[in-house]
């Protein structure tokens, strides 16, 4: 066999092999014996016809096209070992270029490659201040507004109350009845019919009404109501304030964060400051894994990004799936085309997930990260009772015990994902910081055994 190897723009390897006459003679012999088996050939057992036979009656270009089948199917391995190339996906026989000799041209797409370069000079402080007391005590509040019960009140809208009101407009999309919404102080985008409406309704009693007057913007999402300036008449017709529980012991055991209100508090203090610290270290990681990128070179074919932008859709689906909804339905409701929606959304997320996949994944090659059952145990642990606190139970699982050991299988692996992801993250954390140390080589038995054996006797 011999090879020739030429690498393309693209990230891909041409292979054009080149085989020995017999060795393709022995393949069509193969598929003259396959061909036979498969149909009835008069005077003859399956599989026993004579190859001029089996010629004859199917003819010399299936037996070759079998045969080339066969080449394939059989031989690509060695293909690719012998010519030394690592596959980053399925490669294809682009041409037969010749029968005789037989020589056949290949189309891989290379795996992907990574260049860290200076990696290691990366700088960028980490910054977190952590939190302040007003962040705790705005938590509080929203946990005392979560476990609020609410009455009836014949009183002016005021802010943090709950209203129904009815509103009639001559813009039909605007119209609704029974409407309930909460009167909040902050503005928020996801408001309907626009930010602020509620907060216009403040000073009304039930009963009564006002009109309001808005124009919505060219870019609005509805698009009906782009450009256009409605009147609403809005009547109110219940108001409900929120009686919230005292800040005390009780209210610590009754949502199961203490015995006591010191230790309530001191629970929603820590809560606070890990979800703060989470959304700084998400900016942090993102601007560092660029500043890594800038110096790096890295390589893959197209293959793999459309491969990752897959998962990338298959994870949009299975959180549609949650909501009672499909990507077709998705796509409609956001007017676009699973093209368009992949060309334009899919692959910029794909291509930012693929990339920093390599960064972290190069890291922890380069930096002999290893994977410790301590903290892998956790993860899994914590992965498990979730589940269970979400009510998913194994025991339903289909497939019986095996279900469950797939399923098993499946949250062990994410968790040493996500421990080795962590493991990388703290390493470039540590790196761009100036606090970097070398993780010292982990020694397996063979080398203690080794060691040992080279001590000399007493």
């Amino acid at each position: 066999m011999n090879i020739e190897k030429q690498l393309q723009d693209d990230h891909s390897v041409k292979l054009i092999v080149e085989y020995d006459q017999d060795k393709m003679n022995q393949y069509k012999k193969r598929a003259a014996t396959m061909l036979a088996s498969r149909s009835k050939i008069p005077g003859f057992r399956p599989g026993k016809a004579p190859y001029e036979v089996v010629a004859r009656t199917f003819g010399e270009g299936a037996i070759t096209e079998q045969a080339i089948d066969l080449i394939i199917d059989k031989e690509y391995a060695n293909i690719l070992k012998e010519a030394g190339v690592e596959p980053g996906g399925s490669g294809s026989l682009e041409a037969v270029d010749s029968l005789e000799p037989p020589k056949f041209t290949f189309r891989v797409p290379l795996a992907p490659e990574i260049d860290l370069g200076d990696y290691k000079a990366t700088r960028l402080d980490y910054e977190w201040k952590g939190v302040e007391q007003k962040d705790i005590d705005a938590a509080l509040e929203d946990l005392r507004q979560m476990y609020a019960a609410t009455e009836t009140v014949d009183q002016p809208i005021e802010l943090g109350n709950y209203i129904l009101v009815d509103v009639k407009s001559e813009t039909v999309e605007l119209n609704r009845t029974g409407f309930a919404t909460f009167v909040r102080e902050e503005d928020r985008d996801t408001e309907w019919p626009y930010t602020g409406f509620a907060k216009a309704l403040v000073g009304l009693k039930a009963g009564e009404n006002r009109t309001l007057t808005h124009t919505f913007p060219a870019d609005w999402e509805i698009a009906e109501l782009q450009n256009v300036t409605a009147e609403l008449e809005v009547t109110v017709k219940t108001v409900r304030a929120l009686i919230l529980p005292d800040l005390d012991d009780a209210f610590a055991k009754q949502i199961g964060a203490g015995e006591t209100v010191d230790e309530l508090k001191e629970s929603v203090k820590q809560d606070v400051e890990r979800r703060s610290q989470d959304a700084y270290d998400d900016t942090y990681f993102v601007d560092l894994i660029e500043k890594i990128k800038a110096g790096a070179t890295i390589k893959y074919h197209e293959h793999t990004l459309e491969h990752e932008g897959e998962h990338v859709l298959s994870d949009l689906s299975n959180r549609l799936a949650q909501q009672g909804m499909d990507l077709e339905t998705y796509f409609k409701v956001r007017q676009t085309t699973r093209e368009k929606f992949v060309e334009e959304e899919v692959k910029p997320v794909a291509k930012k997930r693929l990339e920093r996949s390599l960064i972290l994944d190069e890291i922890v090659r380069l930096e002999n990260l290893q994977l410790d059952n301590e903290a892998l145990d956790a993860e899994y642990n914590n992965a498990v009772n979730g589940l269970a606190m979400q009510g998913f139970d194994f025991k339903k699982l289909r497939g019986g015990r095996q279900g469950q050991k797939q399923m098993s299988q499946a949250i062990a692996m994410d968790a040493a994902n996500r421990v080795m992801t962590r493991k990388a993250l703290d390493m470039l954390k540590a790196i761009a910081t100036g606090n970097y140390q070398p993780v010292a080589p982990v020694e397996t038995a063979e080398a203690e055994t080794e060691a040992e054996a080279e001590k000399p006797s007493e």
